[in-house]
């Protein structure tokens, strides 16, 4: 099976991550520096690359943001819950009700930025794995361990029974998330902006805490606050015992 990557950078990871894996890589015709740079570096990953007209790309990406390249890719390796190895230093986040391919992508950009060993999300009531994401993310999901369960609180009650501090961020939480001791492997839970997590998935966590906030208003875009809270991890396994 394969799927479509498009944008300028999605390839360029694609490219790097998958090298001649890839099917094609297909960039405009007479396109910009750019887009010729990309075809050179594919080409000289081994990967196949053809040019087209840009509206043979419109038509092949039905009209999505392409920047004149795309891709044929494999498809992505999803594991289940228990073949994520936990180490002393595991990060963990898992993705309750989040259902815009933007917020997904960008939480995943985070995730891989800031040094997240695993992405869990439910099969259901959630966005589906898209081009639209996947360049969401900025080419990070080629980086991204991926594990999509039937039972978000399932997976989440696994992961503690295997020493990871399982916390949701919730606008209401009873105790700020720098409160929590996030210095051993951790697992961070992001909900719906609208609804935050669902009750099952709380009850599965150890923890519920909020973001401080100093403002107006009370809650943040859900990849500002996932980015935000793995900040905070990193800042404290960098503070001296």
């Amino acid at each position: 099976m394969s799927r479509l990557v498009y944008g300028l950078q999605p390839v360029r990871e694609a490219v790097r991550v998958h090298g001649d894996a890839l099917e094609r890589v297909v960039v405009e015709q007479g396109g910009s520096p750019k887009i010729q740079a990309v075809g050179r570096f594919a080409e000289g990953r081994g990967v196949r690359v053809e040019t087209a007209p840009r509206v043979e790309l419109d038509r092949r990406t039905g009209g999505g943001r392409h920047q004149g390249v795309l891709a044929v890719a494999p498809d992505l390796r999803i594991r289940g819950v228990d073949q994520l190895a936990i180490e002393p230093t595991s990060i963990v986040v898992a993705l309750d009700g989040i259902m815009d391919p933007q917020n997904f992508g960008a939480i995943v950009r985070s995730a891989v930025a800031l040094g997240a060993t695993g992405i869990v999300w439910p099969e259901h009531s959630s966005a589906p794995l898209s081009p639209a994401m996947f360049r969401a993310s900025a080419g990070a999901i080629e980086h991204a361990t991926l594990c999509r369960v039937s039972s978000l609180p399932e997976a989440l009650r696994s992961l503690a029974d295997r020493g990871v501090t399982v916390i949701a961020l919730d606008a209401q939480g009873p105790t700020t998330l720098g409160a929590v001791d996030l210095r051993g492997p951790v697992a961070i839970v992001i909900g719906a902006e609208d609804k935050g997590a669902r009750k099952a998935v709380l009850r599965a966590c150890q923890h519920v805490a909020r973001l401080p906030m100093a403002g107006p208003i009370g809650s943040l875009n859900a990849s500002v606050a996932g980015a935000l809270a793995l900040y905070e991890v990193l800042r404290q396994r960098q503070v001296p015992t």
